[in-house]
């Protein structure tokens, strides 16, 4: 029998729906009620995170259990399954979001309306898409997140701003509907929208309906991949990202990682190594493409102009590294690419609320210059905004070298470069590529090789790229130093904090991932768990029909 229901599973999804809600109905002048209603509602996320992250954990398997909305039995549920994969999303997501968010506070949230409420959305759908258990709710909370990333990538209005987003809106409405023709054609065959579900069937399948399934796999991959940023559906990636106000643009460092997870997640559950006839499916084409998006973003990172330009393609090569990583369908790979993900996506956040400072004064010509706000003035019009080169805060004594630090570590995670998290997570992904467990030392694949020349050619390009556009922006010139407020240099520090704490405990953290990884790569612990007791009733009514 199952367990009783953990209702902390739906808090993450509940917390941000209520607050985004309510900070709707609060009048835009009073700035300072939505953002302690925002930061009370992070700071719970980020505590309900936490405790799920030590509880899925220290479960039998890592799998902290599945909450059933509407308490209906299984299948018909709409799930949300907890595991160490899952949760570990969430507590990324909601410490990230905790560091945009105070960053925000400093001024970016007033350039334009509903800032508090987009974000929160934001974190709603996220949240959402790495809980549930329903391909269907998973297509409802990409979308949901989808639609509050629109807000935020045209927050503060601008041409350039505009012309990027409508890019990424044009291109993510048709990766929706890829998404929504794979759902029909695996239901079509199999009868059911639950993952679990849907995995206890496909090994049973037809010849005939197994090939329908497969095609629907693919469109779904197609959808995932394009999401996440593969080449050639990546070109509207660091234009989109790095127009986008600094805090929103951090924000979606992690939103291409929901697209890998997705990849991650399905491939490992309806293509493993039970899966039958179908084991394996589509991961050549994925290393592929993997490959060819870090290649991509290399050369991107090259022809960068500009810092937050240049973190949007870092955050492609990230998304590339992994998806090349879900390709090769090992177990040590996984768990590197899990670590590699956590720390990648610390470094591109961190580079893009820097790029927020250091890009102050720099602004587009043709961007509007609203009239700036009297700091504290709560009664003034809405529609008086944030201009984005506006002067916020004060001149530190020493302020370039403080922020010439942060740059050098976003170089050293960017680039995978020791003595930090990802040079670790880059050995592990290395190794585990080039030394398959079990294989001899001359049974090392093509595969390995292309994927080790590809990691060393991007991590130059990208230490090249970041070099440069480091050295106009701290040596070349004379240049003053910026004025900031504690409320970005703050949140700026604490994820470069929380970046060298997981390079203090990789030991902890790599045991984590590599559990993580062997669960995902030997599924049936999730299945079993997910749809208890309809499988015990099913098995039962086996047994009974043999006799």
């Amino acid at each position: 029998m199952s367990d009783a229901p953990n209702h902390l599973i739906v808090a993450p999804i509940l917390t941000p729906l209520f607050a985004g809600a309510a900070m709707l109905l609060i009048d835009e002048k009073r700035r300072a009620a939505k953002a302690t209603l925002g930061v009370v509602s992070i700071l719970v996320q980020l505590a309900v995170a936490t405790a799920l992250l030590f509880a899925a954990d220290a479960a039998t398997g890592g799998f902290g259990g599945v909450y059933r909305l509407g308490d209906w039995p299984a299948p018909f549920a709409i799930p949300l399954v907890l595991d160490r994969l899952s949760a570990l999303m969430l507590a990324l997501t909601a410490a990230l979001a905790l560091a945009c968010y105070v960053y925000a506070l400093a001024g970016a949230s007033r350039a334009g309306a509903y800032f508090h409420s987009l974000f929160q959305f934001l974190l709603m759908g996220l949240n959402g898409a790495f809980l549930t258990g329903d391909l269907f709710n998973l297509f409802v909370f990409f979308e949901l997140l989808l639609a509050a990333s629109y807000g935020l990538a045209l927050h503060g209005s601008g041409p350039a701003r505009v012309k990027a987003s409508l890019h990424y809106i044009a291109v993510n409405l048709a990766a929706s509907l890829l998404f929504l023709i794979g759902v029909a054609l695996i239901y079509s065959v199999t009868g059911a929208l639950n993952m679990a579900e849907i995995a206890f069937r496909a090994p049973s399948l037809s010849a005939a309906d197994r090939a329908l399934f497969e095609a629907g796999a693919g469109v779904l991959a197609l959808a995932f991949l394009t999401k996440a940023g593969m080449w050639p559906l990546s070109f509207w990636l660091a234009p989109t990202y790095g127009a986008a106000v600094a805090p929103a643009a951090a924000m979606f460092a992690i939103m291409t990682k929901v697209g890998v997870y997705a990849v991650l997640r399905l491939s490992t559950l309806l293509f493993g190594a039970g899966a039958g006839a179908s084991s394996g499916y589509g991961m050549e084409a994925i290393f592929l493409g993997g490959v060819a998006t870090m290649l991509f973003a290399g050369f991107a990172a090259l022809n960068a102009a500009n810092l937050a330009r240049l973190a949007g393609a870092c955050v492609l090569l990230s998304a590339g590294a992994l998806i090349a990583a879900v390709g090769f369908g090992r177990v040590g790979v996984t768990s590197g690419a899990l670590f590699y993900l956590v720390g990648s996506t610390l470094g591109a956040a961190a580079l893009f609320l820097l790029a927020g400072v250091l890009g102050r004064g720099e602004a587009s010509p043709d961007d509007p210059a609203p009239a700036p706000v009297a700091d504290g003035d709560e009664d003034e019009d809405e529609d008086a905004g944030f201009r984005e080169d506006e002067q916020v805060g004060r001149v530190f004594p020493a302020s370039m070298g403080l922020l010439g630090f942060a740059f050098l570590a976003c170089v050293t995670l960017l680039a995978g470069l020791p003595p930090l998290s990802t040079f670790f997570a880059k050995i592990a992904m290395l190794k585990a590529a080039l030394a398959p467990a079990g294989a001899a030392a001359t049974d090392v694949g093509v595969e390995g090789w292309i994927y080790l020349a590809a990691t060393l050619a991007t991590g130059l390009f990208a230490l090249i790229a970041l070099t440069r556009v480091g050295m106009r922006a701290f040596w070349i010139g004379e240049r003053a130093s910026p004025m900031a407020s504690p409320l970005e240099l703050a949140p700026l520090m604490a994820l470069l904090g929380l970046a060298a704490a997981l390079t203090i405990w990789a030991g902890p953290a790599l045991r984590y991932t590599g559990d993580a990884a062997l669960a995902l790569h030997a599924p049936r612990h999730y299945i079993e768990r997910s749809l208890e007791p309809a499988l015990d009733r099913v098995r039962r009514a086996e047994q009974g029909g043999g006799s």
